[in-house]
């Protein structure tokens, strides 16, 4: 029997792949997010306002290091999966070693970079008079990890992609348990505020990272030795060709978020609410947001080796159930979130501590109007990651930036002219609308051709 009947990516029922698949991820998420979330919730009852708003100041550096996880996870994780579909095992080790070396290797650099500029980029990304401190104190201690954070989101990727997903998700719940009762420690007992949050944080990333590389010792489908971790400059690149859709769509987040708090900063100050409370809305809502994008993009993380394998098979209608399997599943997610923000946006921002009246009035009006079409967020993302599997890295990388660059960033700086900070609110749910109609007439464009309907 060829690889391709022994492999079940092939040959299991669709609808039984995506659960075994796609649950572990979505857990796996769900368990990363807890890391920004809980961070969030502790310094929010224990710090306040000022805490929130410095956590979403330093934010924009979180996007750079997942990109650059995704860039080698999902890049060599889709050649991978690309490589055994089509029987091609030899060479697929070198996807998975040189996808572990090169996101320790580059976290490394950030880590280095974040340190020796810390005060240019607190005070690019908006940082207040009063927020700067606690920013730096956290931003010191977080860069540490972030080495073994890259590397920890990348090996998940590559576990998925040897047919284990559960430990993938072991590792990340593994990691947020220990951040969360060292979370609770720290701040609570030990009194270390900013600091402590941070150090709480950067244990479990280091406690993941290490789960991650004692597996990648005893990997199952293709036997990894030391020559599979040296660079190789084709290999490297076919790893970037198809990791650079979800590497640029998570850039893309780091470029926003940083537009994003320039410009509530600076509207936030020609308004009643002031700098402050703008940013501390910011930063909580989008945590919130982090809750239901691990739904989605688990669910996007699942589809990848499922549409791989396939496609790599020639079996192209399964390559299409399982999209349409997806997209049905990240519908009811999307929805379920868009109904708790437009019911319960009061709520939502209590869950993270005390504030004023203007910053509650803020709050509710940020959400409601910000996440307006929240409820067709699930398109995008699977739409773009569903290309990136199939090998067509340049329509990946396009559907990924059509949200926060191609249509965000220029209604961003334009609409608030007009509207003031009520504009900042409007240019979200507008470009939620028209990224979702893009990524579903392209994304449709490609699944309905003749191909896909051969058995």
């Amino acid at each position: 029997m060829d690889n391709k009947t022994q492999n079940p990516l092939g040959s299991k029922k669709i609808s039984t792949l995506l659960k075994e698949f796609a649950i572990p991820s979505i857990i796996a998420m769900l368990v990363s997010s807890l890391y920004n979330v809980v961070d969030q919730l502790f310094i929010g009852q224990k710090i306040g306002e000022l805490g929130n708003a410095a956590t979403n100041v330093v934010y924009p550096l979180v996007p750079a290091c997942i990109a650059t996880a995704l860039l080698f996870g999902i890049g060599g994780a889709s050649n991978f999966n690309l490589s055994m579909g089509r029987g091609q095992k030899d060479g697929a080790k070198y996807f998975i070693g040189n996808a572990a070396f090169m996101a320790f290797f580059i976290g490394s650099i950030i880590a280095i970079f974040s340190e020796i500029t810390c005060s240019n980029l607190l005070v690019f990304f908006g940082a207040s008079i009063k927020v700067y401190p606690l920013a730096e104190s956290y931003l010191r201690v977080t860069a540490i990890g972030f080495p073994f954070l890259i590397f920890s989101s990348c090996a998940t990727h590559l576990i998925r992609a040897d047919g284990s997903p559960k430990y993938s998700m072991k590792m990340n719940l593994a990691g947020a348990i220990t951040n969360i009762i060292l979370d609770y420690v720290f701040i609570f007992i030990f009194g270390w505020g900013m600091f402590g949050v941070g150090f709480a944080t950067i244990i479990g990333q280091i406690l993941s990272a290490v789960m991650g590389a004692a597996y990648l010792r005893k990997y199952k489908t293709v036997k990894l030795d030391i020559s599979s971790f040296i660079p190789k400059g084709e290999v490297v690149f076919r790893i970037a060709s198809l990791g650079a859709a979800n590497c640029f769509n998570q850039l893309a987040m780091m470029i926003l978020a940083i537009v994003l708090n320039k410009s509530l900063n600076y509207y936030g100050g020609l308004s009643q609410y002031g700098t402050d409370i703008p940013l501390a809305v910011s930063g909580v809502s989008l945590k919130c947001m982090q809750i239901m994008m691990a739904f989605v993009i688990g669910l996007s993380q699942g589809l990848q080796p499922i549409a791989s394998f396939n496609y790599g098979a020639q079996k192209y209608a399964r390559v299409k159930e399982a999209l349409f399997g997806a997209l049905k599943a990240g519908a009811v997610i999307s929805i379920i979130g868009f109904l708790i923000f437009q019911i319960f946006p009061y709520q939502v921002i209590e869950m993270f501590g005390k504030g004023s009246k203007e910053y509650f009035e803020f709050g509710v009006k940020y959400i409601r109007i910000y996440y307006l079409f929240l409820f067709t967020y699930f398109i995008q993302p699977i739409v773009s990651n569903f290309f990136s599997a199939i090998g067509k890295p340049v329509m990946g990388i396009f559907l990924s930036l059509t949200r926060q660059v191609i249509f965000f960033l220029p209604l961003l700086l334009i609409l608030p002219l007009f509207f003031g900070i009520n504009g900042i609110l409007y240019a979200g749910a507008v470009t939620d609308f028209i990224a979702s109609t893009v990524c579903t007439i392209i994304g449709l464009k490609e699944i309905t051709k003749p191909k896909y309907s051969s058995k």
